[in-house]
């Protein structure tokens, strides 16, 4: 036997591997992709927990015709955090543009692994190019130390991001609702405020940027509708919370909770006499969505009618989070409206829609969103009524 044959071995002896051995590897491949198939299947079934929102949210599949592309834009803030948890778990493909500004990224991260999702950092005074069949127009700074800082740019954000909303819409040919506020009635001389009320608005004061920003915003979508037949819908918004409000937004209900949980001092601007009415964000997501998908095209007011002052309300939060803090009233800020409260007739006439969550149950899991806040940061300095830039990373 020559010494070549006598070192010839099989392939399988000389690599290491017997057949049984390649079988075993096949199977562990197939075993390894299946796996990947069930776990894409899962990601694509729901959203994934995170610090910020732990909760499990699952979406549904929906067949094509059926299933529309959403823009919502300021969607990572708070309430279009929101407004994009019920789309995506109602099987829509949703597509976020936000600049980050008040917004948080912290707000959708839940989402970003899924295929029906898409974010996009952009800024709506620049125009972009998207197909869409529905816009939620959102972006905008909604508190006044944020729309404050930086008046021209909160000017630009309500009219030139609304132009460019609006001619995606138009070239598209998607409907698209705007964001506009209970602002738009200033310091209102009617009581409550129906949509057919003109406002009495300062067109010079600090809160101008905002309010006037919103009437024209208003106006331009009806002048698209007229001239170009663009399908539009008009929502005012009245004081809305719940979790994901910006802890530095400054607001009421935040600044309240923020100061109550940490038994600083609770500082209110004024004597407290003033009124606000209060609504959870679930009832407004749910606003939002029967006025896109209604046939009515007016303006609607969406807001909870049950009124509070200020100083009950501060009193409220107090007892809620058992703070041992001392209310105290400070200086009245500039052009503070004297009371607010809205006439929902015609949401419950045309919508269907009457505000469900009471403003307790609202306070308890805000109250305990912000608990968690809290602990993470350590401490959290309330926004005062002054300028200020949003605090805070996404």
């Amino acid at each position: 036997m020559s010494d070549s044959a006598a070192t010839k071995r099989p392939a399988s002896a000389t690599n290491g591997f017997s057949k049984h051995d390649n079988d075993d590897h096949q199977d562990t491949k197939r075993a390894r992709l299946a796996q990947i198939v069930q776990d894409q299947q899962l990601l694509a079934s729901q959203s994934i927990p995170t610090p910020h929102t732990p909760k499990v949210i699952q979406t549904v599949r929906l067949p094509d015709a059926l299933r529309k592309k959403i823009l919502i834009t300021g969607g990572a803030g708070f309430v279009g955090s929101h407004l994009t948890d019920r789309l995506m778990s109602e099987g829509h493909e949703v597509v976020v543009l936000d600049n980050f500004f008040t917004g948080r990224k912290a707000n959708v991260e839940h989402w970003l692994h899924h295929p029906n999702f898409s974010l996009i950092r952009h800024d709506v005074i620049q125009p972009i190019l998207l197909e869409v069949d529905q816009i939620y127009h959102l972006a905008c700074p909604a508190s006044p130390p944020h729309y404050q800082y930086n008046p021209v740019k909160t000017i630009k954000t309500s009219t030139m991001g609304t132009i460019n909303m609006l001619g995606l819409a138009k070239r598209v040919k998607a409907r698209i609702l705007l964001a506009s506020t209970s602002e738009i009635y200033g310091d209102p001389e009617v009581h409550p405020q129906p949509e057919t009320y003109w406002g009495n608005v300062n067109t010079l004061g600090p809160r101008s940027c905002y309010d006037e920003g919103k009437r024209v915003a208003e106006t331009m979508m009806y002048a698209y509708k007229n001239q170009n037949d663009v399908s539009i819908r008009i929502a005012r918004i009245f004081n809305t919370f719940g979790p994901r409000m910006h802890p530095n937004d400054g607001r009421v209900v935040s600044n309240f909770i923020i100061q109550s949980l940490q038994n600083k001092n609770i500082t209110i601007y004024g004597d407290g006499s003033q009124t606000r009415s209060f609504q959870y964000v679930d009832d407004l997501v749910n606003g939002l969505t029967k006025l896109m998908n209604g046939n009515y095209d007016s303006p609607v007011n969406l807001g909870n009618p049950d009124e509070y002052s200020i100083k009950d309300f501060a009193t409220k939060i107090k007892e809620f989070t058992q703070s041992s803090s001392e209310i105290k009233f400070l200086p009245k800020v500039a052009d503070d409206p004297t009371q607010r409260k809205p006439d929902i007739s015609t949401a419950k006439r045309e919508l269907d829609w009457a505000p469900c969550v009471h403003v307790e149950d609202g306070l308890r899991k805000t109250i305990k969103y912000f608990r968690g806040e809290v602990e993470a940061a350590g401490e959290i300095v309330p926004t005062g009524p002054d300028a200020a830039k949003p605090k805070g990373g996404s």
